[in-house]
């Protein structure tokens, strides 16, 4: 049965009319798909597949008939259940009835392995995450490992042997980018197997970290993550909703300590922003084009407060909420803010209290699009405000903040349902309804203009404005597509995106199983916290990356390796492979069009180094822990033009003072070096790093059995000629 283009809400009232048209007089489950709809999944569909008792199609095939809003199609074979009989469990939902997950899940096994369009593998591939997390959710629909169906036996045992391999996807006709995708849902789909009696088809290592794996919602490991854990005091953590490595990042931005843009320490806030780090140093990152809501009073336009030194509120502490993908709070003027997130977009609701001017006339709800970042470092931008389609777009040009060189940013916001009743630009603290459009520059002088759009509404009768943000590195037109792909219905969709968001970091964080032994709540709370901030970032930009086209991943903010690299990647690569697989492929991708590995990278950008070439260590771990899908010879080049090749400004990338390296064994105090530019303090530090990395690099170069590892391996040991045995630590020296 079909119609064109449904909703996900028509096929739902479809398959009902397929139930109350079948009524009793023919057993009938839906199949495919039209199932997984029914069972909640979003994507539309374009027909509803079921299947009935064999030697009852005719009859069924009347019935539906009857129905002049559908028509039947003819049979075709992925319509049939060869063991769909009377003792078949099904699920009623509402009064429709729907086949038996495990099968389904075998239906769209077999499917995917014989597809020959791209869509369609695809579809059945998004099909196939759906119904796996659905039986994980419900594990009484989950099949037991001595009742898997052939095509889910061979799908699974297929990824048992190589679920990190491109090349089994290329095989099998899908394009490199597709390719990479499916190795990152391959693995995800070993992890949500394993959570059961699946468990019998993995390999041993992966059976080991499923065994115990809570499935209640009682012991739900999401209940110990505390996203506020180090969000005052300097720690500098991102507290809003993200999903694992999203690059859209949604909070409140305060006035005080902003450097991960919210803090608990009782400071205004002064906007709400969607993209953010996560436990920097240096000044704040990101932040861009915050958006604020507030009422004019007596609704005089220029009565609003238009730049944020001017417009902050406090919020309510006990209203705060911090979940994974999930941010919420009160600001004491009684507007409520919450927000979740996509991969590349962000969907607030801001919720204005009824209130009235003093002749009693009600207020004007206005939301504000500021054209600034967090650390007010905005060169120049632009923006566009048009009302008729409730959207504001536009771009600006701003600094890392804590790098070299400059990045643009770019985004698109749409208004929901709310009536618009005026819009236009301000500029410092007046506004006006013309001109709709403006371009603001900091000029030679480098006076800075605090400037941005708005929009004012006639408020809705519950008092929410709806506001999705797409963001993109590539363009307005990018942010808007980016937007509309993954929130298409705004007003509709927060709740599914929060579950969306709740269940990939479930899904993330299921590797680990934790058997508590009498240790406090607290405790845990701070283990699984800590475990979640090391998948906030870095953040997966892939298809985002302006500086050079690519089909390989691109990662940012990573901030900073010298940092990460001695914790965070090490735990990456045994917790999620996939993704530190693909960062490190980031890593080399940046090596081969920037010409050095990154010692720290933020909003596309160099960021400064430290002690010497630490990606080198994160490419080892990788090799010696077998990460797969990586091209060993092009990470050996990198790390040798690392330990050999001296840049000009090594201040953000490569090592400096390698003569001396190389001539004396160690970096000496205050070293001149006439090759090239940076900072020549650091003599101790550099030293023993640079050991490591050139230990590094010999362990990677001893595997691929490269002859010159041993000439690495010796200056591994530099670190003792600083070494004084009398005061056993090491110490400056001088040539």
């Amino acid at each position: 049965m079909a119609s064109a283009n449904p909703t996900p809400p028509e096929i739902r009232t479809a398959a009902s009319a397929v139930a109350n048209a079948l009524g009793q007089q023919t057993k009938y489950a839906l199949v495919g798909g039209s199932a997984c709809v029914v069972l909640g999944f979003t994507r539309t569909t374009q027909d509803i597949d079921f299947v009935v008792l064999r030697g009852q199609t005719p009859a069924a095939r009347r019935l539906l008939r009857a129905s002049p809003d559908f028509e039947v199609e003819p049979r075709t074979n992925h319509t049939t259940v060869k063991n769909f009989d009377q003792t078949t469990e099904v699920i009623n939902v509402g009064n429709v009835t729907v086949l038996k997950p495990a099968l389904i899940l075998n239906a769209k096994c077999r499917s995917i392995l014989e597809r020959s369009s791209e869509d369609k593998k695809a579809t059945d591939a998004q099909d196939i995450i759906f119904i796996l997390g659905y039986c994980v959710q419900h594990p009484e629909y989950l099949p037991k490992a001595a009742e898997v169906p052939n095509a889910t036996r061979e799908f699974v045992q297929m990824f048992n042997q190589k679920y990190l391999q491109q090349a089994l996807w290329i095989r099998a006709g899908y394009n490199l980018q597709t390719a990479d995708k499916l190795t990152q849902f391959a693995l995800s789909t070993m992890k949500m197997v394993a959570l059961k009696d699946f468990a019998a088809l993995l390999p041993l290592q992966w059976t080991s970290l499923a065994a115990g794996q809570p499935s209640s919602a009682e012991n739900d490991m999401l209940k110990y993550v505390n996203p506020l854990i180090g969000s005052t005091n300097g720690g500098n953590v991102f507290a809003g909703a993200s999903l694992p490595y999203g690059m859209a990042k949604a909070v409140a931005d305060v006035d005080g300590q902003n450097t991960g843009g919210f803090a608990t320490d009782g400071s205004h806030v002064i906007g709400f922003s969607s993209m953010h780090d996560s436990g920097t140093g240096g000044n704040p990152s990101l932040g861009n084009f915050p958006l604020f809501p507030q009422y004019c009073p007596d609704d005089v336009l220029d009565n609003c407060l238009f730049p944020k030194t001017a417009r902050g509120v406090h919020y309510v502490n006990e209203s705060v909420v911090a979940r994974p993908g999930h941010f919420a709070l009160a600001l004491e003027n009684g507007i409520q803010a919450e927000m979740t997130v996509s991969e590349h977009a962000a969907l607030y609701r801001f919720t204005f209290p009824p209130s009235k001017a003093q002749d009693g006339s009600e207020l004007s709800p206005l939301i504000l699009v500021d054209l600034t970042d967090a650390w007010d470092s905005r060169q120049n931008a632009s923006i566009k405000v048009d009302a008729e389609n409730g959207r504001i777009t536009g771009n600006g040009t701003f600094l890392p903040s804590f790098g070299a060189g400059s990045y643009v940013s770019h985004f698109c916001a749409d208004f929901g349902d709310a009536a618009v009743k005026d819009s236009g630009i301000w500029v410092n603290d007046r506004a006006g309804t013309e001109p709709q459009e403006l371009f603001v520059t900091r000029g030679f002088n480098l006076f800075y203009l605090q400037a941005g759009g708005f929009m004012r509404f006639r408020r809705p009768q519950d008092g929410t404005v709806t506001v999705r943000v797409g963001v993109s590195f590539i363009s307005s037109e990018k942010a808007c597509q980016n937007a509309e792909k993954e929130v298409p219905h705004p007003e509709d969709e927060f709740n599914r995106l929060r579950q969306q968001a709740e269940s990939a970091w479930r899904e993330k964080l299921s590797p680990i199983s934790v058997q508590a032994g009498g240790v406090t709540e607290d405790f845990l709370e701070s283990f699984w916290s800590g475990v979640y901030r090391t998948m906030l970032s870095p953040q997966d930009y892939t298809g985002e990356n302006p500086l050079w086209h690519s089909d390989e991943p691109y990662y940012d903010s990573f901030y900073c390796i010298w940092d990460s690299f001695r914790a965070q990647h090490p735990f990456l690569t045994i917790v999620d492979p996939v993704a530190q697989s693909r960062m490190v492929r980031s890593l080399l991708d940046t090596y081969r069009h920037e010409g050095w590995l990154p010692d720290c990278r933020m909003s596309l950008c160099k960021g400064w180094t430290q002690g010497g070439s630490n990606a080198d260590v994160v490419l080892a771990d990788a090799f010696v822990k077998n990460l797969t899908g990586i091209d060993w010879d092009l990470a050996y080049e990198a790390m040798v033009n690392d330990a050999e090749n001296e840049p000009l400004e090594w201040s953000y990338e490569g090592r400096g003072g390698l003569q001396s390296w190389k001539r004396l064994n160690y970096i000496p105090y205050l070293d001149f070096d006439y090759l090239g530019f940076g900072t020549n303090s650091r003599s101790i530090s550099r030293t023993l790093e640079y050991s490591y990395n050139d230990f590094s690099l010999a362990m990677v170069g001893r595997g691929l059995r490269k002859p010159d590892y041993t000439k690495h391996l010796s200056r591994a040991s530099n670190w003792q000629n600083l070494y004084k045995p009398d005061q056993q630590i090491p110490s400056p020296a001088v040539p």
